[in-house]
């Protein structure tokens, strides 16, 4: 059992990671911008604040021993060509804030979502996915993700995962997950959000994967 600390709690995987370490008898406290809005498993601790502040990170994490972080560069829909809503640096900047407590309090493990495409793995992408990511409004979260990527990489005392997610579904929780480290593997298509966070969770749980940036995805569903 650990007390985690989720960042990005109030979204569509954060709320699965949030059911999900609850489940597994997790002490969990989540950084919400609107506590009102969110509807969290009876025991998890919800704090107001956003990662774009230091100080609410810092709030948050006193008592801490690992991070969760599933934070998104959001648009304003799913359509690629929606308008993006969050700051072009919105993870990158919560990525080094988190490093910034985490080094304070002595925090030392930090799983953190990411995508396909991001960091060395964009030289990998189908040159047609990088030509559809860079005409459209996708562009934004990818150049975000690769921040992230470059900041945790430049890390030291962390023992980071990056989990490169393939397309996200909306689909119930079920179909096995498969992880391996980027080219060693073709990966498929999809993976079911209930399933991501089911494999960050366990990821924390089983210490996997340290300073590795896995691909992860469902085998079948």
């Amino acid at each position: 059992m650990s007390n985690l600390l989720v960042l990005g709690g109030s979204g569509r995987t954060g709320v699965h990671v949030l059911e999900c370490a609850a489940q597994r008898g997790h002490h969990v406290r989540a950084l919400v911008r609107n506590p009102d809005k969110v509807q969290a498993p009876a025991g998890v601790e919800l704090i107001q604040g956003t990662p774009a502040n230091i100080d609410d990170i810092r709030r948050a994490a006193e008592g801490t021993e690992a991070v969760i972080s599933v934070l998104n560069n959001a648009r304003a829909s799913d359509n690629p060509w929606a308008k993006p809503v969050s700051p072009p640096t919105f993870m990158t900047d919560a990525a080094r804030h988190t490093l910034t407590v985490m080094g304070e309090q002595g925090i030392r493990r930090i799983v953190l979502t990411s995508t396909q495409g991001a960091g060395d793995d964009w030289a990998r992408l189908n040159p047609l996915v990088k030509a559809f990511i860079k005409l459209s409004n996708i562009k934004a979260g990818f150049e975000d993700h690769t921040g992230v990527d470059q900041v945790i990489h430049a890390s030291s005392g962390i023992d980071w995962t990056l989990a490169r997610a393939v397309a996200l579904t909306d689909k119930p929780a079920g179909g096995p997950v498969r992880a391996a480290e980027a080219g060693t593997e073709k990966p498929g298509a999809r993976i079911n959000r209930a399933d991501l966070a089911r494999f960050l969770v366990q990821t924390i749980e089983d210490d996997t994967w340290i300073r590795e940036a896995p691909l992860v995805w469902n085998t079948r569903g």
